[in-house]
This record gives structure tokens, C-alpha cells and sequence, in this order.
């Protein structure tokens, strides 16, 4: 009897620890995704792999070679032969023995310390020879239409660029894509890397499009697609891109994304030139990559703002495309000042990792091969004396601008419905390879917020948002005041807007909306009419926020600010690297004087004056804490005296 009264307090002291165990697993927070990748600062260098037949020794001479130069990893990128040979001996693309010297890539770049990412194609963008003719991609109107995937690892044979707006075929894409890079996935984190949207995006289509179009707007866009970019289909014209905006988003970036994490790996893309929420899409990516300079520096912003609201610890840049002009102006004589003047400029736009572009493949002994849009990295680069030190200096940066999280106080509405409104781009704002407003080129801050360090905001991350004393919260950010300026407001962003402001949150609203779409909704001008009335509604900015902006002075340099509560960190960038437009001049760094900026920066309830020297082809890093205390980084590198042509 008293074995079986022990055997059963025994059972009962079991399913008791049993149950506390479950209980502590319920409540015990999931751990967050880590990523391990890039955790040095330093800069990486997009690598293209030529079509060719490559050896071990090689790969193994120019990684030994990036490493000394002070680069933290490689993105290898694959692509046509060299000189774009159509009769180029090469391993088969995804074949047994291009996979084998793959693998052997990441092995050894694990062995020197390197990190490896893999450009997840051929070129960009997504696509190849083995896309079926279902999977391709499609505009409206010409079942005929065919995008070809040109100057690949394949050439001459193209191939179809992919539908990026089905999923399905998207995963049958990656379904072969994955398997021939899943064995180079182990070991260290790799990222798989998408490039800027180059799809054709005027009358973008899908099978189905039309369904589920009539099925969220209910009605048929297809009577106005064929002159949905003229002026009088404007709300048809919002719809039909609020409509590729979802399935850009749900049928690519985020799939892309889950396949990267499937394989073990993490999510880098460009999300740059997509027809789609960019607030949306650059945040569902681990590492939002903005470019520059074929994108200008200030679209940096709203990249940076994507990875702020969304938490994302880095914002990495592809580097120095096309500095002077498209392909490559001065190609072999990119000067480092002027490099320079491009990644401060970046950095000052939120950016704290770059990679450069870029390192074409070469033999060991050779550095003859080149890509043709690009500054060219290799033995024999104009600046090849200047490397170690400038990527040492950007090493030193990067690690200062990842402190803490990024410093903002003032939210701003980022005018994504004017954009899809407006349709294309005036033609002195267009370029070869862009058309569309969708894209926010130019999209820059108004005068009076200079200095208050804002961030781009949207209607999904508003909605996701809580009220707590007049701020907003997001994900650690507090907001205290949303800034309105814009034309046209989707009802569902009026609604949330509507809906902070009636808890409590101050809205600046510059200028009076009109509904976007083409079916309009009363409720639309209700909504407004009671947010007019608010008392903490006004167009008045100042009587809103009357606290001085973070920075104050006259002719502010561009600057970046991350804190952690009891520190703050400011990149002041030289003041010539202000609002640099496509293409640079040769030797536009040029300098013979320093320049003086005269400021006050108010942090913790405290204002300090400061006077900002800088000397010639310098920025400043400057750390405060909040007992006032101020000390200059020394992050100065000094280029060689830069040519002006």
C-alpha cells in the first residue's frame, strides 16, 4: 500500500513539473530571428562571375586579395561571358560543376573570415532559360509579349524574365533556383540578393489580374487599361496600381523572402523601381538595399525609413554605380574623393552598410576583365592604393551609425497615392531605365521640417501603431506628430489617420485631400470634415510642435542620428555631399578651403551650440551623451587631391 501511495504522489509530482514546463513555454517569448551576417561593418563588393570555366586557385587568390583590402565579404553575381562571347567555353549554368566551385566559394570564403551572398539568378532580373512560357512575364494587351532575359549566364540564349506577380511560378523558379545554390547555404549566414526592378511595369499584367481586381474594387478595369496612363482615368489609374502593389508584394518580395529563410539564409533585395508599397516591400526584406548613384541619395530615406519602422538593424547600399554617367564614364579613373563624397552622402541618408560595385572575376594575375556599369575594384583601380584606408574609414562609420536604433520623433506621410496618380514622371525628370512616378525619385522633406530628422511613414504602418500620451507608437518608435502634405488619400488611410488623431495624436495637415480611386466613398469626406475640427488637427506646424527640431542652424549639412536613450550619434556629412544629383561631375569632391557650419543640437532637454569645421573631404561623427558631454570620433581619411575636369 505505501509503494502504491509513493508510486502515485511520485505521478502526481511528474505531471505537475509537466505542467509548470507548459506553462513557462506559453509564456516564454519566441527569440527573434538573428542575423548574423555583416556583423563586422565592413563593406562587401558585388563579385560577377563572367560564364566561364573557373579553378579553385583563382577564386581562392581574389578572396585572399578582397580580404587584405579590407572588404568583409563578397555578393557573387552571375553573369554573361566575358566580352560577351557567345562561343565562351563555360560550366553549364546550375550544372554539376558550376555548382561545385560554388560551394567551394563559400568554403573558402568561411575559411578567410568572409561573408558570401548569392545574387539569387542570372543577371536581374529573375528569369532564365528554364522559365516556361506560362511563367513569363505579361502586360496587358499583347499575348505575345515576351521579356527576354538578356546578357545572362546563358548568352545568347535569353530565356523568359519571370512573372513577378504569381507566385506559383515564382516557386517554380526558386524550386530550381534553390536547389542548385542549397549546399553553398550552409555554414556561414548567407544572403540571397534581388536587384532593382528591371520588369517592364507599363501595363503589367497576370493571369487573373482582372478577377481579383473586380473582385477587391468591384468593377472591370479592363474597358480602361489600354489608356489607363491618361489623365482623365486617374482614380482607374490608382486602382490598377494599388492592385500590382499587392500582388508585387504577396506574389514576389514576400516569397522571396521565405525562400531565402527556407534555405537557411536571410533576404537582401532592392526593392527600387517596383510597382508597390516600397514602405511595404523594403520592410518584409531582412536587409532593405538602397542604391546609389543611379538612384540619388536622398531616395536612401525611405529605404532607412522601412528598416526604422520595421526594426531592421541594417540598410545596405549598392555603392557607386555609374558615378559619372551611364554605363561608366571614367571607367578605371573613379577617384576616391569623390567616392567619398557619394557613401557620406548615404550615410547622412540613413545607409550603414555598403557594397560595392563592384569586383569583376579575374584570374590570378590578371585584372583585364571588367563590367561595363560600374566603378571597377580590382589590382589596377585608380584608387587600388586608396582602398584599404577608405574601406577602414567606412568600416569605422558604418560600425558608429549602427548604435542604438535610429532617432526620429516626426512621422511623414509618404505621398505614394499623388505618385500612382500621377502616372509618369515629367520628361525632364525621366531616364532610360525609368518612367513612373511609383518609383519616389524625388522625393524630398519640406523646408520647415529641416533639422527634426523625420521618417517616411504609410497607411499600414499607422494601423499597426497604439496611442500612449498624444505619441505613436511603433515598434519602439514614438512619434509625436504625424505630417500630411499631399493631393490625394486612399479612404483606408483617412481612416486610420482619422482614427490616431481622434486618440490624441497631433496631424499637421498642410493641405486638403481628395479621395483616391475611382469609386468614391462618402464616408471619405465625413472622415475628413471631423478631422478638420480636431483641436490637435492644424496646417500650422509650429503651433503643433513647438520644440525646437534636433538640429537647428542656417544651411544645415545632411546629417543621421541614432540613439540609445543615454547616447546619441550624429554623421554630419561634408556639406558639399548635399543633395548630389545624377551624374557627378569629374572631381566634383574638389576642395581648397575648410567650411564652417554653425549649429545647436537639442537632446535631452538640453541645448548645445557647436561649431562644425570641416576640413576639406571630411564629415564628422560626433558623440553626445545626456549630461551634455560632446566628443568628436576621429574617423578622418584624407583622398588624394581629386582632378577637376
Amino acid at each position: 500500500m505505501l509503494k502504491h501511495k509513493t508510486f502515485v504522489l511520485f505521478l502526481f509530482y511528474l505531471i505537475s513539473l509537466v505542467l509548470q514546463s507548459c506553462s513557462s513555454l506559453e509564456k516564454k517569448e519566441p527569440d527573434k530571428f538573428r542575423i548574423e551576417a555583416y556583423s563586422t561593418g565592413k563593406p562587401y563588393t558585388r563579385w560577377w562571375w563572367h560564364a566561364m570555366s573557373f579553378t579553385k586557385t583563382d577564386i581562392q587568390n581574389q578572396l585572399v586579395w578582397l580580404r587584405d583590402q579590407g572588404f568583409g565579404g563578397v555578393e557573387v553575381a552571375f553573369i554573361y561571358p566575358v566580352n560577351r562571347n557567345p562561343e565562351a567555353e563555360r560550366f553549364v549554368w546550375l550544372g554539376k560543376e558550376w555548382q561545385e566551385m560554388v560551394v567551394y566559394t563559400k568554403k573558402c570564403a568561411d575559411s578567410l573570415d568572409l561573408g558570401c551572398d548569392f545574387t539569387f539568378g542570372t543577371l536581374w532580373p529573375f528569369g532564365g532559360t528554364f522559365v516556361i512560357n506560362d511563367d513569363r512575364t505579361k502586360i496587358w494587351g499583347d499575348s505575345t509579349f515576351k521579356q527576354p532575359l538578356r546578357l545572362s549566364w546563358t548568352h545568347p540564349d535569353t530565356g523568359n524574365v519571370l512573372d513577378h506577380l504569381n507566385r506559383q511560378a515564382f516557386k517554380r523558379y526558386a524550386t530550381v533556383m534553390g536547389k542548385a545554390l542549397a549546399p553553398a547555404m550552409t555554414g556561414s549566414q548567407s544572403a540571397l540578393f534581388c536587384d532593382s526592378w528591371e520588369v517592364e511595369t507599363k501595363h503589367i499584367w497576370t493571369d487573373g489580374f482582372d478577377k481579383k481586381f473586380s473582385d477587391y474594387f468591384g468593377y472591370d478595369i479592363k474597358p480602361f487599361m489600354d489608356s489607363i496612363y491618361a489623365k482623365e482615368f486617374s482614380g482607374q489609374r490608382y486602382d490598377y496600381m494599388k492592385m500590382v502593389a499587392k500582388l508585387t508584394l504577396e506574389e514576389f518580395y514576400i516569397p522571396f523572402h521565405e525562400e531565402a529563410r527556407q534555405l537557411g539564409g536571410i533576404s537582401r533585395a532592392q526593392c527600387a523601381g517596383s510597382p508597390t508599397d516600397l514602405l511595404k516591400a523594403y520592410a518584409a526584406i531582412d536587409i532593405p538595399e538602397t542604391e546609389a548613384m543611379l538612384y540619388e541619395p536622398n531616395f536612401s530615406r525611405v529605404v532607412a525609413s522601412a528598416a526604422t519602422l520595421a526594426g531592421k538593424p541594417y540598410v545596405s547600399s549598392e555603392s557607386f554605380t555609374c558615378l559619372y554617367g551611364w554605363p561608366a564614364v571614367y571607367m578605371h579613373k573613379e577617384q576616391t574623393a569623390d567616392l567619398k563624397m557619394v557613401a557620406d552622402a548615404l550615410f547622412a541618408n540613413g545607409v550603414n552598410q555598403h557594397i560595392w560595385h563592384g569586383t569583376p572575376f579575374n584570374p590570378v594575375g590578371v585584372d583585364t576583365i571588367y563590367f561595363y556599369a560600374t566603378v571597377h575594384v580590382g589590382t589596377n583601380s585608380n584608387f587600388a592604393e586608396e582602398l584599404p584606408g577608405f574601406n577602414d574609414y567606412l568600416t569605422k562609420v558604418t560600425n558608429h551609425l549602427r548604435i542604438g536604433k535610429t532617432y526620429t520623433e516626426i512621422a511623414v506621410y509618404l505621398p505614394t497615392e499623388d505618385r500612382w496618380i500621377e502616372g509618369e514622371l515629367p520628361e525632364e525628370l525621366q531616364l532610360p531605365w525609368a518612367w513612373g512616378a511609383y518609383e519616389h525619385r524625388y522625393e524630398y522633406l519640406a523646408e520647415e521640417l529641416e533639422g527634426y530628422h523625420p521618417t517616411w511613414i504609410n497607411a499600414g504602418f499607422l494601423s499597426q501603431g497604439k496611442i500612449e500620451d498624444n505619441k505613436l507608437i511603433i515598434n519602439k518608435n514614438a512619434f509625436s506628430l504625424l505630417y500630411v502634405d499631399v493631393n490625394f488619400l486612399d479612404l483606408q488611410a483617412l481612416q486610420v489617420i482619422h482614427k490616431l488623431a481622434s486618440a490624441g495624436l497631433p496631424v499637421c495637415l498642410k493641405k486638403i485631400p481628395q479621395q483616391a480611386g475611382y469609386l468614391k466613398n462618402p464616408q471619405f469626406e465625413e472622415l475628413l470634415s471631423e478631422l478638420k475640427i480636431l483641436n490637435n488637427v492644424s496646417s500650422d506646424f509650429s503651433t503643433l510642435f513647438a520644440r525646437n527640431p534636433l538640429v537647428e542652424g542656417d544651411d544645415l549639412p545632411e546629417f543621421w542620428c541614432r540613439t540609445d536613450e543615454e547616447t546619441a550619434v550624429f554623421f554630419f556629412a561634408n556639406p558639399l555631399s548635399k543633395r548630389l544629383k545624377y551624374p557627378m561631375q569629374y572631381g566634383q569632391s574638389l576642395q581648397t578651403i575648410s567650411t564652417t557650419r554653425n549649429v545647436i543640437i537639442n537632446f535631452h532637454e538640453r541645448s548645445i551650440p557647436l561649431t562644425l569645421n570641416f576640413d576639406p573631404y571630411q564629415s564628422l561623427l560626433i558623440r553626445l551623451d545626456k549630461a551634455g558631454g560632446v566628443t568628436f570620433k576621429d574617423i578622418s581619411f584624407i583622398p588624394k587631391t581629386p582632378v577637376k575636369l
